[in-house]
């Protein structure tokens, strides 16, 4: 990668700027113009050709996301604009957390109102399977040590299918999948607002996914009462762009439960799999907080009862 940017730039230095859960590594590149960032997605692992198509769309739609500068797709590197150093996750405070979430907000409503079919892969029954079959092979057989009793197993299976028949059957826009604190840079006064990054994974799916990535974080938990209020905020901005929310914020908010339980089973099973065969621990610490997510969605929407029941049985502890 320092032999190809040798050929972009005259005089450079190369340091650490972020890994993520994937196999890309990201460099920050000093040079006399300033300060840009290098990505490394190695083939056959990674394909940059998602980043480059979502980028432009992205941009397109007025927001802040990185200009891809050059590319050399087939090794896996390009060279971006640099957005900055911090993201959400290290500047959010309860003093700040209203003026951030409601940039987080605002460009998120922008996105979606920018969306048009045909443009992003869709996020279909088979996406959607794949990414739930995650939790019992990583989380509950890895990771917990246990195999589905009968019952259980036809009670998962019962589970499975009202998520992904949900997720169809709600209105589609444009989904980043991962709009979430550690995603997004603060950006006061630039072009297009909050920086956003790691969105080579978008989608056109369920209009409630990103709203519920962002107030229902893998690795930061707010007060119920705060994260309803930006949900309405949210509801209420997507409602005047013309964004396709229900009618009724109850009717969304229940959306959002049931959609959010499809993202939390997924994430612990990812979690699981980056410990166990990726080797990073650290994420596992963080398994409790969707748990605690389900629960809570399980209180108000009684059609997640069964997985609130299921996932007490298998923590061994009462439901």
């Amino acid at each position: 990668m320092a032999a190809w940017l040798a050929g972009l730039l005259a005089d450079f230095t190369l340091e650490p700027a972020s890994a993520d859960a994937s196999f890309r590594r990201y460099f920050r590149v000093t040079h006399a113009g300033g300060t840009l960032i290098a990505m490394d997605a190695p083939a056959p692992q990674e394909d940059c050709r998602p980043f480059v198509h979502v980028a432009g769309v992205l941009r397109a739609a007025s927001l802040n996301a990185p200009a891809v500068l050059a590319a050399d797709v087939e090794r896996g590197f390009l060279l971006l604009s640099d957005l900055g150093r911090q993201t959400y996750l290290d500047v959010l405070t309860d003093a700040n957390a209203d003026a951030l979430m409601g940039d987080a907000i605002a460009a998120l409503v922008r996105w979606q109102a920018a969306s048009r079919p045909g443009v992003l892969p869709p996020y279909d029954a088979a996406l959607l399977g794949r990414e739930l079959d995650l939790f019992p092979d990583w989380y509950v057989g890895r990771h917990l040590g246990r195999r589905f009793t009968p019952a259980q197993a036809a009670t998962w299976q019962a589970v499975r299918s009202l998520l992904i028949e949900h997720a169809l059957a709600q209105p589609r826009v444009y989904v980043h999948r991962d709009y979430m604190p550690r995603n997004l840079m603060p950006a006061a006064g630039a072009p297009g607002g909050v920086g956003i990054l790691d969105f080579q994974d978008a989608v056109y799916g369920p209009v409630s996914y990103d709203p519920t990535s962002l107030l229902r974080d893998a690795f930061l938990s707010w007060p119920p009462e705060r994260e309803r209020r930006w949900l309405a905020d949210y509801w209420r901005q997507a409602r005047a762009a013309g964004v396709p929310v229900p009618a009724s914020f109850e009717a969304f908010e229940a959306d959002c439960d049931v959609m959010g339980a499809q993202r939390h089973l997924k994430v612990l099973g990812i979690f699981a799999r980056l410990n166990y065969r990726d080797g990073k621990p650290r994420y596992l610490a963080e398994t409790p907080r969707f748990l605690a997510y389900i629960e809570a969605a399980a209180g108000r929407t009684p059609a997640l009862a069964p997985l609130a029941d299921l996932l007490a049985q298998l923590h061994g502890r009462a439901a």
